[in-house]
């Protein structure tokens, strides 16, 4: 009696995927641990050395202020991967799809604009003025010099192409962070697996204790 030879079982292999590209501000993050730094030195001081309803103040401020200083500093951050966009806000988690989302904008802010009209700031990419006439003033300069060694010619001029490349435009690092996304968009946009409804998700762990906080401290005050 002859039975089948039996086949081993060959698992299957998830589509590959690429874990989240992270955008945030390096500045704001900093900015932010120095704001908590000072927040801390100056609150606990009056904890312990504070007479009175100075150290009730001092945690009613600390348990408002704190909250805060996380979400508009260190918090912001914008998670991309092949399927969605996930942006957390101060106060707010955005979560798109690729299918959702109609284009960025970016003008005084940067914004996320659904199919369904609604419009979402990315806090964590923040525009900078500044950047953005730096790296104007880099893209004039590298233009001069290349208008230079054109004018050279010759094998001055084809060396010269030939070591540095072709040149892409040069942005400020909000811009390009915007670009990135951009490129993402047209990439993941139309794909099956990247559809789905927008999710938003207020940010229940910043926005109580900033309340509560906000609460102590007005009846500390208005008790005087």
């Amino acid at each position: 009696m002859t039975t089948p030879d039996q086949q081993p079982t060959v698992p299957e292999t998830p589509d590959p995927q690429f874990k989240d590209r992270v955008y945030r501000s390096p500045s704001g993050i900093a900015g932010g641990v120095l704001l908590l730094a000072i927040a801390g030195w100056l609150g606990i001081d009056a904890l312990v050395t504070g007479e009175g309803r100075a150290p009730w103040v001092a945690l009613a401020a600390l348990l408002f202020l704190v909250p805060l200083v996380l979400a508009f500093t260190v918090r912001p951050a914008v998670y991309a991967n092949e399927q969605r966009l996930r942006i957390r806000n101060p106060f707010r988690v955005i979560v798109l799809p690729w299918g959702t989302v109609e284009a960025f904008r970016s003008g005084y802010s940067n914004e996320v604009l659904d199919k369904a009209g609604a419009k979402y700031q990315v806090w964590a990419v923040p525009v900078s003025l500044r950047g953005r006439k730096r790296a104007a003033r880099r893209e004039a300069r590298g233009e001069a010099r290349g208008a230079a060694a054109a004018a050279r010619g010759g094998r001055q001029h084809h060396a010269a192409a030939v070591a540095t490349g072709p040149a892409g435009p040069v942005r400020a690092q909000a811009d390009q962070t915007m670009h990135e996304l951009r490129e993402l968009l047209d990439a993941r946009g139309k794909d099956p697996r990247a559809q789905g409804e927008v999710s938003v998700r207020w940010a229940y762990e910043i926005v109580a204790p900033a309340v509560a906080g906000a609460v102590l401290l007005a009846i500390l005050l208005a008790v005087g």
